[in-house]
């Protein structure tokens, strides 16, 4: 299945729609390379624009879905109208396969109690779901997780460090684990532990999921101002340079 993309300030994302995304992925999980599957926001944009390392690893990723609003409205911007797939409903759908096909999966990331209560209730909710490894993020050591990894071998890793911490993980264990298809999803066990209430799905669907989420949270504020201004101004001068 080819993928279908445009190039958004320098990084090419893919357009599939949520089934086309999901067809895609069923391909990498099948391959016999580990593969990486990135989320984009404008934050990671514009971290990327000052740190090639981490751009190095978006542009190599297997997949780049179109998850912040910023995002989206970029490429609406460039005539482009994108579904937005957000990390924690994309993460949701890869369970549903692993549930459904017996696929090993493996949790890593937030606070012990916060994944360890994220693992009882995706069992609850879905009961043939193979979790073979979960681990919480609070580890100094990559190569003991790398190692405690490769003995269980899970065939889907969803890891929840925050950004940029854990595409810099996945990237790293792209190169040790054989075939494993790996997505970091932020805050996304909090959800599922109970511990952090998801937008209502109205907000969800008005792509407004990020403002329910500064409300409840303003601290976060800091991280999408000026952030959020400063990536549409340059979405904007982009479009207008490739006019001229």
């Amino acid at each position: 299945m080819e993928r279908k993309q445009f190039k958004l300030l320098g990084f090419d994302i893919d357009l599939f729609n949520s089934k086309e995304a999901i067809d895609y992925v069923n391909n990498l999980i099948d391959g016999v390379n580990s593969s990486h599957i990135v989320t984009l926001n404008p934050e990671m944009i514009e971290y990327a624009s000052k740190h090639a390392d981490f751009a190095k690893i978006i542009k190599e990723a297997e997949l780049v879905l179109p998850d912040g609003v910023g995002v989206t409205l970029g490429l609406k911007i460039n005539g482009i109208n994108a579904e937005r797939i957000t990390g924690i409903g994309f993460a949701q759908m890869l369970i549903e396969i692993a549930s459904k096909n017996c696929i090993p999966l493996a949790l890593v990331g937030a606070q012990q109690e916060v994944v360890q209560k994220a693992s009882e209730n995706l069992k609850k909710k879905f009961p043939d779901l193979n979790i073979v490894y979960s681990h919480d993020g609070y580890f100094s050591d990559n190569n003991m997780i790398f190692e405690e990894l490769k003995q269980v071998c899970p065939k889907i890793l969803l890891v929840a460090l925050g950004s940029p911490k854990q595409e810099e993980f996945i990237y790293e264990l792209k190169s040790i684990l054989p075939s494993t298809l790996m997505i970091g999803i932020g805050g996304s066990f909090d959800v599922w532990a109970g511990k952090v209430q998801r937008a209502p799905q109205i907000w969800q669907n008005f792509g407004l999921e990020w403002l329910y989420r500064t409300i409840k949270q303003p601290q976060r504020f800091k991280r999408i101002f000026p952030t959020l201004p400063v990536f549409m101004c340059k979405i904007i001068i982009e479009r207008f340079s490739k006019k001229g």
